[in-house]
């Protein structure tokens, strides 16, 4: 038996400070050089050690895929998983083991496309666990091919015409089926990240992470109008709960709402009439109308946009085995096997 498989995932009766170091793993690093996962993983190890995670506590799983790699990287339990499945193993093992911290690490191929039907009943399900989508438009460890998250007209190696397909936006997926924490950021930011790993943290329930990642081999540039300090100010809407929309150079653009449409219009000084978030609505609306706007009608909006409070089901399931306990007695494996259905042939 290997180590994994014989150590008891207790805290210590004391525990020690930790840092960044200590979620340091001794893997190499094998993403591509310049690549935007490697800020990710920094990202998450400071994250972690800030808030003194403890390390023996926590686990990481993945699927295929380029940020599938990151449970090598992290110097914690972890799970490299198959395709598209990690966000299954993730809620067996928060059943199993309630006290652990859970993270799934995954892609837009990963996460959207073979493994769509895991994610989206995981968040639909509330498992009290953290999923981090790394979202390149890409895919790339199988060499470029267009993802479910790839622009329509794409050129890829598998689309030499460009991609026919309408793209995925994973917000919209989340929110759709009421995703109880859902929210932003972007390789770029590393204090946003930060914040917004910190509030995954500490929500109770499925936090769900869009994260843009660049791709420098196979997608390159692909948020460079965006995320770039020179125009982002003008391309992308940071959300504050309780404040209204602005963005561009000193605040000088804000949202609108007319009806149920958003309109840019100038607030040089000025938030009457200016839409204001709210995260913790308990109706998906606008968080849903936040994730379908995009460049170049409208800058793309950054941040936390639903957090609210929902039992969880593995807390629910929980609930429920006591009830049932407390009703009917404690259950025995061997009786139910050998039940009055079954019989010996001898």
């Amino acid at each position: 038996m290997n180590e994994s498989t014989t150590l008891t995932l207790q805290p210590p009766a004391l525990t020690k400070p930790v840092s960044k170091a200590d979620f340091v793993s001794g893997q190499d690093v094998r993403w591509c050089p310049g690549c935007g996962d490697y800020a990710i993983l920094a990202a998450v190890q400071k994250a972690l050690a800030d808030m003194q995670v403890q390390r023996q506590n926590t686990v990481f799983i993945s699927g295929i895929g380029c940020s599938s790699r990151f449970p090598y990287y992290m110097n914690t339990y972890g799970f490299h998983s198959i395709h598209g499945r990690a966000p299954t193993l993730a809620t067996g093992l928060k059943i199993a083991r309630p006290e652990l911290s859970i993270w799934v690490v995954t892609g837009d191929g990963d996460g959207l496309s073979i493994g769509g039907n895991h994610l989206i009943h995981t968040i639909r399900r509330n498992v009290d666990i953290k999923i981090l989508l790394f979202n390149n438009q890409i895919y790339g460890l199988t060499k470029g091919q267009y993802s479910p998250t790839s622009e329509q007209g794409k050129k890829t190696k598998s689309t030499p015409f460009g991609t026919i397909d309408y793209p995925i936006s994973p917000l919209c997926v989340a929110l759709g089926v009421e995703g109880s924490f859902v929210a932003r950021t972007t390789d770029t930011d590393l204090k946003h990240m930060a914040m917004v790993l910190e509030r995954a943290a500490h929500h109770k329930g499925t936090a769900f992470v869009e994260i843009y990642q660049n791709c420098v081999i196979f997608n390159d540039g692909a948020f460079k109008g965006i995320t770039e300090k020179s125009v982002r100010p003008d391309h992308a809407l940071f959300l504050e709960h309780g404040k209204p929309m602005t963005f561009g150079k000193d605040g000088s653009k804000g949202i609108r709402l007319d009806g149920v449409h958003p309109n840019i219009v100038e607030a040089t000084g000025k938030s009457e009439g200016l839409c204001v978030h709210d995260e913790k609505a308990p109706e998906p609306t606008l968080a849903y109308m936040l994730s379908r706007m995009r460049n170049p009608d409208y800058p793309v909006p950054f941040g936390v946009f639903r957090a609210i409070e929902r039992p969880t089901y593995d807390g629910m399931l929980v609930a429920q085995e006591q009830q049932a306990t407390a009703k009917m007695g404690a259950g025995n494996l061997q009786n139910l096997l050998r039940g009055p259905e079954t019989w010996e042939v001898k």
